[in-house]
């Protein structure tokens, strides 16, 4: 039988509440989960995750999240330095890698421009893309932001800053996903299908 005080459980159930996609319904839960099997569970996780903010690092390049900074991405030699893909999030980083396709450089910006969200261009890493560009030795730069109404404006705001340098900047196409059918898209997905048409 596990003996703990009411502030010790309040505690760890406000903390993990604080998760994305959780809440205290959902916390409490996974509290009473963890407390059923203390040694398998509970003291492993606790060591991990002391084990893990000790030794992720944040990547000095890119932004991205690994145990060596710079990232084993950003050291792998047989990635392409010529190619940056440019993202919101380390998720969608991990994302990208998933596909196993792309095969260059990140630099993820840590969220996108938002007013109302009190998000601005200093706050994101902006003047760390600038420096990259600025060296001469990237040729491409991908916008992946997300298709919204924040990762619109962060997009324009990216092509306005690599402006001055001799970049070629493009974006990823939107439209229609393989496989989807028509009657299944929403207004919004098939009128940027219809401008990023593509010759046939």
């Amino acid at each position: 039988m596990i003996n703990m005080n009411n502030s010790t459980l309040d505690k760890l159930i406000s903390t993990i509440a604080k998760l994305p996609g959780l809440g205290p319904r959902s916390a409490r839960r996974i509290v009473l989960h963890l407390i059923k099997s203390p040694d398998a569970l509970m003291l492993p996780l606790a060591e991990q995750l002391t084990q893990a903010a000790e030794e992720i690092k944040i990547c000095e390049v890119c932004g991205n999240v690994d145990v060596v900074s710079p990232c084993n991405i950003c050291n792998d030699e047989k990635r392409d330095d010529s190619i940056v893909c440019v993202v919101e999030t380390v998720s969608d980083l991990w994302a990208l890698e998933r596909s196993n396709f792309f095969k260059g450089k990140y630099h993820v910006l840590g969220g996108t421009l938002s007013a109302l969200g009190g998000r601005p261009p200093e706050s994101l890493n902006f003047n760390s893309l600038s420096t990259r560009v600025a060296k001469g030795a990237i040729q491409e730069v991908i916008i992946a932001t997300n298709a919204t109404l924040e990762g619109q404006t962060t997009g324009h705001y990216i092509v306005d800053l690599l402006t001055p340098f001799e970049v070629k900047i493009t974006r990823l196409a939107y439209g229609i996903p393989m496989g989807g059918e028509l009657d299944y898209m929403d207004e919004g997905t098939l009128n940027l299908a219809l401008k990023m048409r593509q010759d046939f």
